[in-house]
């Protein structure tokens, strides 16, 4: 019987494991059954009986059947103790030679730590105290072949908890609660918005144009159809023909594809959450946004102030509002004139670094200098506004300079939170900026969403949120990694 796996060589831990799933198949044991029906799990019974006194229990005791991992083996002769968790809570077993029958005996000697194994058995209290099932009866439910990794130790590299997160989740508790905080948190996100009168909706994840965000996409290709598809950039447009077609509020927690850069804030695969609101504008959204964030900060993390690396967040109410310029002159040494003229603008771009400066516009470039400048400076929550139009064709002009839109972009611990406009609706306008996009990038015309459009749209205002990053403030990591369950990674070299 195994108390620790000792220090030997993998191979030589695989094949001790291999011999005894061949010893169990000899006994007749079925290593693998179909089935183990149980009466609660072990964190639930953990905490239904964990208040109750050891007498009491000693004079009505619970029988229970229970399964689990097997987390610890202790073995004392003829008297042993294992400890077996669903992964949230641990309850221990209580194996006595003399309560259980010869194979159910044998059968323990055999197991290894990760095994799964079903108890039927009563609850008591041990001397000192623990809470525990004294087993009755013993099922192998599945044998593991390789060891566990070691708590905190075996699986301590990023890359290595990323690559195998089934392990990650076994080996770091830690690990398990930020994902259990993401379901949380998206559970969240759908309840506020809910409440708020709007309609989760499914759209497309192929598309025949690829459209709704600049970014260049992935290409599929539908045999029957013989047509190229794409991968869904964003869902904006198929959201807005929902408003066309009557629905006020709508939103959808999506799967987006980008294939683009790979960092430590981008996943070629991502989730957004993207709704649209009838009669609103970005401003009402902001108002919105910083009662959302609030609202899931207080029920995931419990408190308005975020940890974030070195430093905290601070998500009391309101939030900055600063423009995209205003921003770029608060963070760096540039003047009002440098943003103003053309060759001076250049000039601080090629200061920053900025490449293909001439092929940019004004805007662009602008929007570009803000990268350089202000975006890893804003820590606290800042709502950054005017916009450039030429970067933003999707959005309503601003009533007092046509070349500014309405939209904002949220930002926290540094990075891109949040993206919103006041949503253009004049079709004739719409379609002249997609003509104009199209010109400069080459990019094709989405037809059917401008005749949508010509039956009527209203007012409308729209937003993005990236949950990635959102899960990343709040549980304080610093890598998308280690908000995705499963990221895409470049794939090892055979060995």
């Amino acid at each position: 019987m195994a108390d620790q796996e000792t220090q030997q060589p993998i191979e030589q831990l695989i094949a001790n494991r291999r011999e005894k799933l061949k010893t169990l198949r000899d006994l007749g044991v079925d290593p693998y059954p179909r089935r183990f029906r149980v009466s609660e799990a072990v964190s639930v019974l953990r905490e239904r009986l964990e208040r109750i006194p050891a007498d009491e229990l000693a004079e009505k005791p619970p029988k229970v059947r229970m399964a689990g991992r097997i987390q610890a083996i202790r073995g004392h002769g003829k008297v042993a103790f294992a400890d077996l968790t669903d992964g949230v809570k641990k309850l221990q077993v209580y194996v006595r030679r003399d309560r259980l029958n010869e194979a159910a005996w044998q059968l323990f000697k055999l197991l290894d730590l990760g095994d799964f194994i079903g108890v039927e058995g009563e609850v008591f209290r041990t001397r000192t105290g623990e809470l525990s099932v004294a087993a009755d009866q013993l099922a192998l439910l599945a044998k593991g072949l390789r060891p566990m990794p070691e708590k905190y130790h075996g699986l301590a590299d990023r890359e290595a908890r990323a690559r195998q997160r089934y392990l990650d989740l076994l080996a770091n508790p830690e690990s398990r609660a930020e994902f259990e905080a993401r379901s949380r948190l998206v559970s969240g996100i759908r309840r506020f918005l809910e409440g708020r009168g709007f309609l989760e909706v499914e759209t497309p994840m192929m598309h025949p144009i690829p459209g709704g965000a600049s970014a260049r996409p992935f290409v599929t290709h539908h045999n029957t159809m013989d047509m190229d598809l794409y991968l869904r950039i964003a869902p904006e447009l198929y959201l807005k023909r929902l408003i066309v077609g009557g629905f006020e509020r709508v939103f959808e927690l999506n799967r987006n594809f980008r294939n683009e850069g790979v960092s430590t804030r981008h996943n070629p695969e991502f989730t957004m959450l993207e709704f649209y609101w009838a009669y609103a504008d970005y401003e009402l959204l902001m108002d919105l946004t910083e009662e959302m964030v609030c609202h899931l900060a207080e029920s995931v993390v419990g408190s308005l102030t975020l940890p974030w690396g070195e430093t905290t967040i601070e998500l009391a109410r309101p939030w900055k509002r600063l423009s995209l310029k205003d921003a770029v002159l608060e963070y760096s040494d540039l003047s009002p004139e440098d943003l103003g003229e053309r060759s001076r603008l250049e000039k601080a771009a090629e200061h920053f670094g900025i490449d293909r400066i001439a092929e940019r516009s004004d805007g662009k470039l602008l929007a570009e200098l803000f990268e350089a400048t202000a975006e890893s400076h804003l820590m606290q929550p800042t709502f950054i506004t005017g916009f450039p139009r030429v970067i933003s064709p999707l959005a309503k002009s601003t009533e007092d300079d046509p070349e500014t839109v309405e939209r904002f972009e949220l930002y926290m611990g540094g990075m891109e939170i949040a993206n919103a406009y006041t949503e253009l609706n004049d079709p004739v306008e719409q379609r002249r900026r997609f003509e104009e996009q199209a010109r400069a990038t080459g990019g094709v015309i989405d037809e059917d969403f401008l005749l949508a459009l010509e039956y009527g749209m209203p007012p409308t205002g729209g937003e993005g949120i990236g949950i990635d990053r959102l899960v990343m403030l709040m549980t304080n990591r610093s890598s998308i990694r280690d908000v995705i369950l499963f990221p895409l990674l470049r794939p090892r070299p055979a060995e």
